[in-house]
């Protein structure tokens, strides 16, 4: 299928409330240069993989939406399910305890646009957002919050630790092509006893990331292709207002300059965001001053649905990262700036 008509087909999935999606006139404009690597399917026959994980064991968790699971991946490539989440599992992290956390957005519908695979839209059987814990050992699924003030969470979809063991996490919210939330970030403790609502009135909030130093809090919205950063003034606590408008009173740092959609993102150890790019696929790194440093191309298949990164392997060089449109889990060697080592990833 021709680009430009994948490309169209995927901004009518975007106007039936798809997670994933793009068009418009934006995208004829010429298509950013960006860094190619060594690229090989560690993966693959995933159902619309998400949120991965590197263990330090070697192995690598997934999240599969469509078939609401968390999934190991070995080093030689084989899988096994780890826990039956249910649901729409959208992110995940390893928590203080050991158990592996899942932001759960509740589930989305399966659809195809020119034989690739997407996510969004309201399924029949969806109830609630949750915010899940797993024990590895035994596949046991805890259900931690499905509301917050009263107020259910609508679409939980990525979550990252701070060195306090609390979870920051998007709620990108639901829609059904006609109306949509407003997107929202919470701070909750691990053990299931407090959530807070700490910013409201974000277009599509989906990856959350800290700071080397955990001084700073990022989040990339889907649509607006855009990523905004607040100051952690402590646990739970956070501050922007730099920017007139600020989608959630955040502080502008990064917008992309062609169509492009963001999905995810991880921090390396220089500080830098690394965004899961879709449509132009591949991973944005954005300096913490807002500065394109580079862009790695990420061909497979023609696949447009790049939506994850983390980092493992020695000195933290091994980028894994999630094609979710064709169901694959990728390796990338030799990463260019080590990974950022997340606070319990050990």
């Amino acid at each position: 299928m021709r680009r430009r008509t994948l490309l169209s087909g995927l901004a009518g999935a975007a106007a039936a409330g798809a997670v994933l999606g793009a068009g418009g006139p934006a995208a004829a404009r010429p298509r950013r240069k960006g860094r190619k690597m060594k690229i090989t399917t560690l993966a693959e026959g995933l159902l619309f993989p998400e949120g991965p994980v590197a263990l330090p064991d070697g192995d690598v968790l997934v999240v599969e939406i469509h078939r609401g699971t968390l999934t190991r991946v070995r080093p030689d490539g084989t899988t096994a399910v780890a826990a039956e989440t249910g649901g729409g599992p959208n992110g995940a992290a390893l928590g203080p305890d050991g158990r592996v956390y899942i932001a759960n957005c509740g589930g989305l519908r399966r659809f195809e646009v020119g034989g690739f695979v997407f996510a969004g839209g309201i399924p029949d059987d969806y109830e609630t957002g949750s915010v899940q814990a797993v024990d590895l050992a035994t596949g046991a699924v805890e259900t931690l919050y499905t509301e917050a003030d009263g107020a259910p969470l609508r679409g939980p979809n990525d979550l990252v630790f701070d060195a306090h063991g609390g979870i920051y996490f998007t709620d990108y919210g639901k829609s059904d092509g006609v109306t949509g939330d407003k997107g929202r970030l919470f701070y909750a403790k691990a053990d299931g006893s407090a959530i807070t609502m700490i910013a409201a009135g974000l277009e599509g909030p989906n990856g959350i990331g800290l700071s080397p130093e955990g001084d700073r809090l990022y989040v990339s919205e889907t649509y607006t292709a855009r990523v905004w950063w607040w100051d952690v003034t402590a646990p739970g606590r956070i501050e922007g207002g730099r920017s007139l408008g600020g989608s959630g009173g955040g502080n502008f740092l990064y917008t992309a300059p062609d169509y492009t959609n963001f999905d995810s993102l991880g921090v390396d150890a220089h500080g830098n965001v690394c965004v899961a790019s879709m449509v132009h696929a591949g991973i944005s790194v954005v300096s913490p001053r807002g500065r394109l440093v580079d862009f790695v191309d990420i061909d497979v298949d023609g696949d447009p649905g790049i939506t994850n990164i983390c980092w493992g392997g020695d000195g933290m060089r091994t980028a894994y990262v999630t094609a979710s449109s064709t169901g694959r889990l990728l390796k990338i060697e030799d990463w260019p700036r080590p990974g950022l080592k997340l606070n319990y990833a050990g």
